[in-house]
């Protein structure tokens, strides 16, 4: 029997709900092995989100009693298999983790495609559905992949299709549910388009840390989050601007209601790196900051 543990940022949200799916489809396949969840910067002790839960239990799971918890050497030295929920969760527990680095994989990676689950954290009970599916067919067709990398004959069993469930009518005004549906399946964006993107980032980054009274987080959190998939462009030969927007979430998810100066700061610098190539060195500057953002 080996150890499995999922990886994400505060280990409230994809994690526990990705690690619950797995163990769902593992038993079904009959296999005995163990799934956990850890975060990248955990919240230590806390539940896993409203949102995460009332979504689950509409796909007949209870996440109810899962425990947030950061991830550390005793965890990941412990698991035959760490399999992160986004490139940048990926990033970080392979740079405090080199001596596991070889046994982290995203889901995405290990289905074969070039595609992180975004976080749904303050989005509609839809959106989290949805992506709700999208784990679960990532895992599906993972599986196999899963199984032959802690050393299963890779034989399972069909699963049916899981019925899709109808999402409740959207609680948003109809301009920022079409704003949350376009997030869905961000597409690479033009030059222009990327461009006018960080532009908008930087100026509300910088109305931010001069007026911080001023913005309500919460909608400058979505527009940000908005506006980064207007980043997403072609993966190109030393560009590393996907996995950086990947971190990028990251800290937005970690980032609470009221930011400090210096998180802004680090946010904004970050930003700026979209107006050129990200070399691996700016993303090492800004995977060490993440490491310490509460503190920042």
């Amino acid at each position: 029997m080996a150890h499995i543990v999922i990886v994400g940022a505060a280990d409230t949200g994809r994690a526990p709900m990705t690690a619950a799916l797995l163990r769902r489809l593992l038993e079904t396949n009959q296999r005995t092995h163990t799934v956990e969840s850890a975060g990248v910067l955990g919240h230590d002790g806390d539940p896993a989100t409203s949102d995460a839960q009332q979504t689950m239990e509409q796909t007949g799971i209870d996440i109810s009693d899962h425990l947030a918890r950061t991830l550390n050497d005793e965890i990941a030295n412990r698991a035959q298999l760490l399999i992160a929920v986004d490139s940048g969760s990926a990033l970080v527990a392979r740079a405090q983790f080199p001596q596991v680095a070889a046994q982290i994989f995203t889901l995405g990676e290990l289905a074969g495609r070039q595609r992180d689950i975004p976080d749904p954290f303050k989005m509609q009970i839809g959106a989290w559905l949805t992506y709700t599916r999208e784990i679960e067919s990532l895992l599906r067709t993972a599986l196999p992949r899963i199984l032959s990398q802690l050393g299963d004959k890779v034989e399972i069993e069909p699963t049916a299709p899981v019925a899709p469930t109808p999402a409740p009518t959207p609680a948003l005004p109809t301009a920022a549910a079409s704003a949350r549906e376009t997030s869905l399946a961000p597409a690479a964006a033009s030059f222009a388009e990327r461009d006018a993107a960080v532009q908008r980032i930087q100026q509300l980054l910088t109305v931010a840390a001069t007026m911080p009274g001023v913005i309500d987080w919460s909608a400058a959190r979505a527009q940000i989050e908005q506006d980064l998939n207007q980043c997403q462009m072609p993966p190109s030969a030393g560009d590393l601007s996907t996995t950086l927007i990947g971190l990028l979430r990251a800290a937005l998810a970690l980032t609470p209601a009221n930011p400090t100066a210096g998180q802004i700061s680090a946010l904004r610098e970050a930003i700026d790196l979209l107006d050129q190539s990200v070399s691996a060195v700016a993303l090492a500057a800004f995977t060490a900051k993440l490491g310490m953002w509460a503190a920042l």
